[in-house]
């Protein structure tokens, strides 16, 4: 099936012109600066999402006052996971309001969830304050952040590869990865900085709240960032939003999509699997398993999520630009098999010396190979769909990818370690996600340097 093809109607004429005009603006704005504001109001997207794995030890003690430890952290990281349900969800709406009112109305709104969904966890009172109603609010809030990112995804990854060329998509696209791991850079230090810097009761008292403050303050500053950029869809002049006829209904995006593109659909979904798995799991679970299962401090624990973060921001301009050269599924292909054999000497390595070094190596290592496997994964999932329903195709086959197999990746991990009794059970669960993901790669086509509409 032939994606980038325009059907020969008199309307392709007209849409042509609207492309054209739509690509106008773009040429006007520094390319470098529209880089920067996607990645910022992205990044500041995922810190407000992501600040809650970093601390889910202490809010689990807080919200869920279940008997052990390894319970409480269940019950925390699965309403980590919760948010994820959402997130198809908002793709689907999020997506279509994309691909209609335009990628930055889309952002805006995101942001604008987000940071509600922040206020919200910021100034929960505690289980033993209000009862029930405490993690149920600490629920409320993740289901509104979750869906909230499965419409920001799609808008701000259609948005960077729309402002690249045939030639340069990889490495624009893979700016997605990197505000995504500044984020971790960012939240792993604030958590780093609080741990060192507060007593235990006073962390437990008020500290784990002040990320969740500062990124419910940040969320106006990443919308007034936004506002600067140019507006890439067709039909929808810059700058305002909504401007497309009110003849295309919200849910023509979504019907369309599932009309002509089921197969890249599960193939995509499929292939997501292995690097949505790999990125929670290395990105973010692997402090929570310093804590709980080394036994290693949280200040010290905390460097891996940082170690990790730092390492992915640095190598995916790279991984985008390789996959520009010499093609996504080649580079995806190599990384994500290489990872997989790694993953299980990883794992008996960082038990068999459950050190801070050990484990920063570790981590390390792991972290290049999720930015090589991730990256070209993520670019090739919008470059599938046709640009009027590429942010809703984009965030659907994310979200769902995303949903189950990374939201709920902590959970999995400490599960299997429960019932198996082996330390070394998050490595199987990283090892089965990356083999499935393999499957559908050689079905689907090659996207770099190819026109994408």
């Amino acid at each position: 099936m032939d994606y980038s093809a325009a059907p020969q109607s008199a309307g392709t004429d007209a849409l042509s012109m609207q492309s054209t005009t739509a690509a106008q603006p773009v040429e006007r704005t520094s390319h470098a600066k529209a880089i920067a504001a996607i990645t910022l109001g992205n990044g500041l997207e995922f810190f407000d999402f992501t600040i809650y794995s970093f601390f889910a030890t202490i809010i689990g003690k807080l919200y869920f006052p279940v008997e052990g430890q390894l319970a409480q952290l269940m019950l925390a990281v699965g309403t980590f996971g919760v948010g994820f349900i959402m997130r198809p969800v908002g793709g689907i709406v999020l997506g279509a309001y994309a691909d209609r009112a335009g990628r930055k109305a889309a952002m805006s709104l995101t942001l604008w969830l987000m940071t509600l969904g922040s206020a919200i966890i910021a100034f929960a009172p505690t289980y033993a304050a209000i009862g029930v109603a405490a993690p149920l609010l600490v629920i409320l809030a993740r289901l509104i952040q979750g869906f909230a990112l499965g419409g920001e995804v799609g808008a701000s990854t259609s948005l960077l590869l729309e402002y690249g060329s045939n030639k340069t998509r990889g490495f624009y696209g893979s700016w997605q990865f990197v505000s995504q791991g500044l984020n971790t850079v960012c939240g792993s230090l604030l958590g780093v900085a609080l741990a060192a810097a507060l007593s235990t009761a006073a962390l437990e008292s008020w500290g784990w709240r002040v990320p969740f403050v500062i990124g419910m303050a940040m969320g106006p500053i990443g919308i007034y960032i936004r506002r600067h950029l140019n507006e890439t869809l067709p039909g929808v002049e810059d700058g305002a939003a909504g401007s497309q006829p009110s003849s295309q209904p919200a849910s023509q995006p979504v019907r369309k999509l599932f009309r002509d593109h089921s197969r890249v659909i599960t193939t995509g979904v499929l292939t997501t699997i292995g690097g949505t798995a790999a990125n929670y799991i290395v990105l973010f679970y692997l402090s929570t398993y310093a804590i709980r299962i080394l036994h290693l401090p949280m200040s010290s624990a905390l460097w891996a999520a940082w170690t990790a973060a730092v390492v992915t921001v640095i190598c995916s301009p790279f991984a985008g630009a390789l996959s520009d050269r010499v093609g996504r599924k080649r580079v995806l292909w190599i990384s994500r098999v290489l990872l997989i054999v790694a993953v299980y000497p990883a794992f008996m390595m960082i038990n068999a010396s459950p050190t801070v070094p050990v484990l920063l190596s570790v981590v390390a290592g792991l972290a290049v190979l999720v930015a090589f496997t991730a990256v070209p994964n993520i670019v090739m999932l919008p470059e599938m769909f046709p640009r009027e329903i590429r942010a809703t195709g984009m965030s659907i086959v994310y979200c769902l990818g995303v949903s189950i197999f990374g939201g709920f990746a902590q959970f999995f991990a400490t599960w299997l370690i429960q019932v198996s009794g082996s330390n070394l059970a998050p490595a199987w669960y990283l090892i089965g996600c990356g083999v499935v993901s393999l499957l559908p790669l050689p079905f689907m086509r090659e996207t770099a340097g190819q026109d994408i509409g």
